[in-house]
């Protein structure tokens, strides 16, 4: 079920109703639970039992890892979840890309090996939950968090339905603390749920499915290479589609929790207006971006140890941080372009970062639309279909391409003019919420950009599409 469906609706009237309309705070988490497996199991019943099974398994792991007495029990316990979440990531995710791996292996060192035809489904929504449990069993292992005393409360955390499938992935110390007393009705919560629900509709369906989606598709459904201006506007589009599928996603899961009175946390945060990309990962992403700093990168050591060392964790979490994204090579690339880029900041900041021209505003702009084209050349190789498409077309955004192939004066405006706009709206915007800016404004402004945006999705029909992060 999508928030963009009619079903959708009708199941969140119903879960409304229900949530406000019965007495005890218990029943009402407990109407929530299983509302929330109802959500999930829409998408392939089945699964839904693989989603309790790790809410047991890591209920379990926790307590154990919080509450035996020696570090040894603890830590078994610890890696218990560790192996377990891994291990069901790694099977459903990874097993088709390991093995088609393996034969290209055998191949190469001269042997034949053709294995049985893979038949894998991939559970909607498990990387994000599993790195949800994962967090809460190693946070009880380091007692930076006490175990919930309540079953239903921590089956909730692991499966409200509004995150479970496509985040943010909330920790559980954001989320538990709120199911302790119990949510009231309050006016203010629907209707500024409701506003985000439309703001993150929007941006789903007129932006990244009927605007930038068709362009990006037209360029990435070429199979050789296509001119610069080509090449550009489908890569633009692209960047744009991605932000506004998965901030859309992000934004409708926040309005919705936001209604049913639960609090989560912002995931993107203005990511074009990234002044380098240190900056950007504190924008994009954020709920996995700090997930891998909190869980891997710190860990390893972050930066306290040497800069070699520094460096090679950067790039290690950041080609992780590619291969949770989807099990390809073009995933690694694009992880590993990001740990390149994030390696040479620092360098450039030891080594300059003392000047005062940095803080010169133009200079900011500039810098800011630097990190966006070398973010572009990234989105390349997670949109494209092979390395192949993606070498096409980075040769044909440096003007290298020998093809001709160009997009229509249309596609080309909506790509340009678009992500021009959305580029403005980002630096504009770098540092304030979307809630700052919509109490700024008078009533009647709000009411019209409302009534703008439910028109714009009554009249605009994009391809009917699940939302990007489903996949992942």
């Amino acid at each position: 079920m999508r928030f963009d469906s009619y079903s959708f609706f009708i199941f969140l009237g119903v879960v409304l109703a229900l949530y406000y309309g019965i007495s005890g705070w218990r029943a009402r988490k407990g109407v929530l639970l299983l509302f929330s497996y109802l959500f999930y199991s829409i998408w392939n019943p089945p699964f839904v039992l693989l989603l309790i099974l790790s809410t047991f398994l890591d209920w379990y792991f926790a307590r154990g890892a919080y509450l035996l007495k020696t570090r040894r029990g603890r830590l078994a316990c610890m890696w218990g979840s560790v192996g377990v979440n891994l291990g069901l990531l790694g099977f459903f995710k990874y097993g088709g890309f390991l093995v088609e791996n393996f034969q290209a292996l055998t191949a190469l060192l001269g042997f034949e090996f053709i294995p049985a035809a893979p038949s894998i489904i991939l559970p909607v929504g498990i990387s994000f939950y599993t790195f949800q449990t994962l967090s809460y069993t190693i946070d009880a292992y380091h007692r930076k968090i006490k175990p919930a005393d309540s079953f239903l409360d921590y089956a909730l955390y692991v499966s409200f339905f509004p995150q479970l499938v496509a985040g943010p992935i909330v920790r559980s110390n954001t989320f538990l603390p709120q199911c302790i007393e119990a949510k009231c009705f309050k006016i203010d919560d629907l209707a500024w749920g409701a506003a985000l629900l439309v703001i993150g509709l929007f941006q789903k369906n007129v932006l990244a499915d009927a605007l930038l989606g068709p362009v990006a598709e037209e360029v990435f459904a070429t199979s050789g290479a296509v001119n610069m201006m080509a090449a550009w506007g489908g890569v633009l589009a692209f960047a744009g589609q991605i932000f506004c599928d998965f901030a859309g996603y992000s934004t409708c899961a926040i309005g919705v929790a936001r209604m049913l009175g639960f609090q989560i946390p912002l995931n993107f945060r203005h990511p074009y207006a990234a002044v380098g990309f240190s900056d950007f990962w504190k924008r994009w992403h954020i709920s996995l971006s700090s997930w891998l700093r909190d869980y891997l990168y710190i860990p390893l050591g972050g930066n306290r140890i040497s800069i070699g060392r520094t460096q090679v964790n950067l790039m290690g979490t950041m080609l992780i941080g590619g291969l949770w994204h989807g099990a390809s090579w073009t995933f690694v690339i694009w992880g590993g372009l990001h740990g390149l880029y994030l390696v040479v900041e620092r360098w450039l900041v030891v080594r300059f970062g003392h000047l005062s021209l940095w803080k010169n505003p133009p200079v900011r702009v500039l810098l800011a639309m630097v990190t966006f084209a070398l973010l572009c050349l990234t989105w390349v190789f997670f949109r494209a279909n092979s390395f192949q498409q993606a070498f096409h077309l980075c040769s044909s955004m440096f003007g290298l391409g020998e093809e001709t192939w160009s997009l229509s004066l249309r596609s080309s405006g909506i790509a340009f003019g678009l992500m021009a706009l959305i580029f403005a709206v980002h630096g504009l915007n770098r540092n304030s919420s979307i809630e700052h800016r919509l109490l700024t404004l008078p009533w009647w402004a709000s009411g019209l950009i409302g009534g703008g945006m439910l028109y714009l999705m009554a009249t605009l029909s994009g391809v009917d599409q699940a939302f990007i992060y489903f996949q992942f």
